[in-house]
């Protein structure tokens, strides 16, 4: 087994301290707990972020409240002009933003700066929110009777962020939630926290009054706060699936809408006619980039028939291309993981694999870079069965297996019979086969040709089964009718013909 890096020593004087964001300023913890926040290309601390108590979320959500009002009636119009700001903000400052990143989670700066990139097309999206609340009108439903539906906020709405997209999957959450006129309580992820505190700064720059964005860093007991308090009206959340069911669970059962969004194992099925070159360029890069660590990533490519030897040499022929380093160095294209004990756990699947059966094709200890970071190279196993571990977890890391069975059917049975739904694609010229694909296949997001079928801001997001607790995607239409609740207004005025208001009849309309 190929040994990786040591801890190293940290030094205590590069530590800054991260706190909260509560009514438009920052505002200390009072805990006395606190959480290491590292960059994972040097391998040391570089922060230390307060962690929550109850208290301390109860007066974030009583900030909000108390702004809830305001917020609410403000002026479509004016929210809007809001927002076009909030738009030019972060696309002004979206390299500022990447860096952020790149500094707490290693992702390279490009897929950085292309997660805040992802994040503004659903800032962009609420920027139409007067054309996404609109309601519907019914004249003479019965005689002298017209019906018209609404759609108004609910309250203050909070959000539980994972490491992975600190500052993408926020914006999904807290963009559609205060454009329909809600105000938000942010809990990220306390290992890369700090862009959540970056964003809280454009949008007071941007105009969004005080108190309508707040911040609140912490563990399990900020979390259960969110979960318990009575006056938060929903929760949304991306993670693993334990913690989106344990999230779904203890919210709902207070009362609150709960969209929570669980983990994966995506698939990509290449049939024997596939472009091998795009096949293999698609699985590089949808099983590599960010490092693994995101919930749409490749984990496990199926491969058809004769297909199997083609597409593996042509996958391993690429891998010694991929340069891996720090995230702020040019031409690096992976970097570290987010953690030391995430990177180990990682690389322990390329044991249990061989050890399962499975045959390690590349085995990225072996192209780890030196140095202190949390860094592991890239791994493809192949001949993974759906017994082995590395195929049945979640394993988030840039570790590829290659599963190979005889037919097309074979195919879409070990997709369906996945516990998880979340996304999947298919490798093929044939546009039959991949129309019968997105019929036949049990999940929420298909990409046909395509590796990471992210949809598009004015769709939503989201998976099926385990991938998925609640009925609820994220963003896009589902997102508007997530933060908002209906409500249906019957009205009946007295006849002109009897008002006392000399109305002038006959009276031309």
């Amino acid at each position: 087994m190929t040994e990786l890096a040591s801890p190293p020593v940290e030094r205590e004087q590069d530590v800054k301290r991260i706190s909260h964001w509560i009514g438009g300023r920052i505002v200390e913890g009072e805990s006395g707990r606190s959480g290491p926040v590292y960059n994972p290309a040097r391998g040391i601390q570089t922060g230390a972020v307060d962690f929550a108590t109850a208290e301390e979320v109860e007066r974030a959500v009583q900030t909000a409240k108390q702004a809830f009002p305001a917020w609410r009636a403000l002026s479509l119009s004016k929210r809007t002009a809001i927002f076009f700001r909030i738009r030019e903000l972060v696309d002004q400052r979206r390299e500022e933003f990447g860096r952020i990143l790149t500094a707490e989670h290693g992702k390279v700066l490009s897929d950085a700066m292309g997660e805040v990139a992802r994040g503004l097309e659903v800032i962009e999206y609420c920027c139409g929110i007067p054309e996404l609340l609109k309601g519907g009108f019914s004249e003479q439903a019965s005689t002298g009777i017209d019906v018209y539906s609404i759609r108004q906020p609910l309250g203050v709405a909070a959000g539980i962020t994972p490491f992975n997209f600190p500052a993408m999957v926020p914006m999904w959450m807290w963009a559609p939630a205060l454009a329909c006129g809600n105000t938000f309580v942010l809990k990220p992820s306390e290992k890369d926290p700090s862009a959540s505190l970056y964003a809280a700064q454009l949008l007071q720059e941007a105009g969004v009054p005080d108190g309508v964005f707040n911040v609140v860093h912490g563990d399990k007991v900020a979390v259960d706060a969110v979960l318990q308090h009575p006056d938060i009206a929903a929760v949304s959340f991306v993670g693993s699936t334990p913690i989106a069911r344990y999230v779904y669970e203890q919210g709902t059962s207070t009362g609150k809408r709960v969209q929570a969004l669980g983990g994966a194992k995506n698939h990509m099925i290449v049939l024997p006619d596939a472009d091998m070159d795009m096949a293999a360029d698609a699985a590089v890069s949808a099983a590599y980039g960010s490092a693994g660590e995101r919930c749409m990533a490749i984990s496990q490519v199926v491969a058809v028939g004769d297909a199997g030897d083609r597409l593996v040499a042509a996958i391993k022929q690429r891998l010694p291309k991929i340069k891996v380093g720090d995230g702020l160095e040019p031409d690096v294209e992976m970097g570290p993981l987010v953690t030391r004990e995430h990177r180990d756990k990682v690389a322990a699947y390329i044991d249990g694999a061989r050890d399962q059966g499975a045959d390690v094709v590349a085995d990225g200890r072996e192209s780890t870079p030196d140095g202190d970071g949390f860094f592991l190279g890239v791994s493809l196993l192949d001949k993974v069965t759906p017994e082995m571990d590395a195929y049945k977890d979640e394993i988030f890391g840039p570790v590829l297996g290659v599963t190979r069975v005889g037919t097309y059917n074979d195919a879409v049975q070990l997709v369906n019979e996945n516990p998880y739904g979340n996304g999947t694609a298919i490798f093929t010229r044939d546009g039959g086969v991949a129309r019968q694909f997105q019929f036949d296949v049990q999940v929420g997001m298909v990409g046909i040709n395509v590796p990471i079928p992210v949809p598009v801001a004015y769709y939503s997001f989201g998976g099926w089964k385990n991938s998925l607790f609640g009925d609820t995607h994220i963003y896009g239409p589902e997102g508007i009718n997530f933060y908002t609740r209906g409500k249906v207004v019957t009205s009946r005025w007295p006849d002109p013909a009897t008002s006392k208001v000399d109305l002038g009849f006959p009276q031309t309309r």
